[in-house]
């Protein structure tokens, strides 16, 4: 389910929902892939919580990664830790004090799966799995109905040897890259998300970041007005940004259906 011309979205479904009754939302798993990895995501809450997890103010916020073959170790609670940072700066986590929100990722394939390989290879770099993460976390969260301050996007920069820089980069690429990097950017403009490995440059990093930027918000616009303030809006054509906005129209048309039928 793709923006016209954008290829950015491997796979993205959306699957019915039922309407979920106030204080215990719920929705289908949510599937995303990218750069090899296919994550299903779901949505619990919000939810009772525990004592000790308890929050006056806010909801709390669990993130749960299961890997696709064996059991979570160090590698997936430090990806937790990333995803649950950058899902706190999206919810609205005051709207419901003192609950618990949880979100359950479950890589369904990898690389090594897809290269007839049995599991996940834990020499494998982290950050390829992130953006999928991410992505599905945040479809999981729309269609949830969970509110959020923004959306979050995120995407995978490479930078080869003669310091080209590759968006999406393949299995192969990845082994060869002298440096990755994750830039993950809000609807507000903001950078939500950075993670980089590898050996790098100042100049580098900047290049990365700005590939990084119109990939997922589209090219920025600058516009100066009378008094001298600085508003930046991006053109949304072709980005990630553009493809969650057209999976949202497509899923709340889909669920309008019936309406059109007593028309």
């Amino acid at each position: 389910m793709n923006a016209p011309g954008s290829p950015r979205i491997v796979l993205l479904h959306y699957a019915d929902t039922k309407p979920a009754e106030e204080g215990d939302k719920k929705a289908q798993p949510q599937c995303y892939s990218c750069n090899g990895y296919s994550v299903i995501a779901a949505i619990n809450g919000p939810v009772e919580v525990q004592r000790k997890d308890e929050i006056p103010e806010e909801a709390a916020i669990d993130v749960v990664l299961r890997p696709a073959v064996g059991v979570g170790a160090v590698r997936e609670r430090h990806l937790e830790s990333i995803v649950e940072k950058a899902l706190r700066q999206v919810i609205i986590v005051s709207a419901h004090p003192r609950t618990l929100i949880q979100v359950t990722l479950q890589v369904v394939a990898t690389p090594a799966e897809s290269s007839n390989s049995k599991g996940l290879h834990q020499s494998h770099p982290n950050l390829p799995l992130l953006p999928a993460l991410l992505q599905s976390s945040m479809l999981a969260l729309l269609a949830a109905s969970i509110p959020l301050v923004m959306v979050l996007t995120s995407t995978l920069i490479a930078v080869s040897a003669s310091g080209e820089l590759l968006s999406d980069p393949q299995p192969d690429v990845i082994k060869e890259a002298t440096s990755l990097h994750i830039f993950g950017f809000s609807s507000l403009g903001d950078l939500a998300v950075v993670e980089s490995e590898g050996a790098f440059t100042i100049d580098t990093w900047e290049q990365a970041y700005n590939h990084a930027e119109q990939l997922c918000r589209g090219p920025v616009i600058k516009d100066v007005d009378q008094t001298g303030d600085v508003n930046m809006e991006s053109s949304h054509s072709n980005s990630l940004e553009s493809s969650i906005k057209y999976a949202m129209e497509q899923k709340i048309a889909n669920e309008q259906r019936w309406k059109e039928a007593f028309r």
